[in-house]
């Protein structure tokens, strides 16, 4: 996530990646009160440890169990959240609050629908490490992105394999036409140790489990003229984002807070 000012440089979208202004994804999302769990968790829950074997045991009607013996309760029983305590202060099933749309044609999302932005952070920290006390660093590995046009090397993390997963993204953004290139190629980062602008919530950046693509390619909701209700924009080709999809990557730009450039492994939301 890129928190400078817009790039005054901005690419010229072509037909598979166009602006789309329409319907909202989500339209039916109450705004409000949150943090009332959702009507299917259990299957959301099943999704979670599936997606993490080697960190969860299991689930209970009360804790979510990793493999260390520790339990996190998969609900603080508050239902009157805020949007920023949701994004702030979320228990686990928060990061459920609505489902990710995979699938679906990019559109604008409806206000506060944002998939994946909600993130329970002592199981990541658990899983990744605290970058602020130096437990990432450690577990980064250095690929290839897009060697068949030069598009260097990237930082990602080794945990979960995700270093693998985005390495095979890589293999199969390079067979795309050269079109595509300049959404990929430079990278707007993968690892940086910081929270989410504004909020003080960590980034998945701040892990080394997520990658920006090229920011003078994306739109972003802060650089939106109405950043309290900014209309949405989108330039990333959908096949582009159907590949990270493919391999455990979720696309910001189905967030009503757009970040079309953000992709972070997240699974569990697949």
């Amino acid at each position: 996530m890129i928190t400078s000012d817009a790039p005054s440089l901005k690419c010229t979208a072509f037909a598979v990646g166009g602006i789309f202004l329409i319907a909202s994804i989500g339209a039916g999302f109450a705004e409000g009160a949150y943090g009332a769990p959702p009507s299917n968790l259990a299957t959301y829950l099943a999704k979670l440890v599936n997606a993490y074997p080697a960190w969860i045991a299991g689930y209970d009607t009360e804790y979510l169990v990793l493999k260390n013996g520790v339990k996190f309760a998969i609900s603080d029983r508050r239902t009157n959240k805020s949007f920023e305590e949701l994004i702030e202060r979320p228990d686990v099933d928060d990061m459920f609050y609505v489902p990710y749309p995979r699938g679906m044609v990019p559109q604008q999302p409806s206000k506060n629908y944002d998939p994946g932005r909600v993130r329970f952070e002592p199981l990541f920290l658990t899983m990744y490490g605290d970058c602020m006390k130096g437990g990432v660093v450690p577990k980064l590995r250095s690929i290839d992105w897009l060697p068949e046009r030069g598009g260097g090397r990237v930082t990602i993390t080794t945990v979960n394999g995700i270093d693998k997963a985005l390495e095979t993204v890589s293999r199969e953004l390079d067979k795309l036409p050269p079109d595509f290139v300049r959404y990929l190629n430079p990278t707007g980062g993968t690892y940086n140790c910081r929270n989410v602008a504004g909020p003080h919530a960590r980034s998945m950046h701040a892990y080394g489990a997520a990658m920006d693509i090229n920011a003078k390619c994306a739109d972003y909701w802060r650089w939106s003229q109405n950043p309290v209700n900014p209309a949405w924009r989108n330039q990333i080709p959908i096949e582009i984002i159907r590949v990270f999809e493919k391999h455990g990557f979720i696309w910001g730009g189905y967030w009503h807070h757009f970040d079309t450039m953000h992709f972070e492994y997240r699974p569990e939301l697949l």
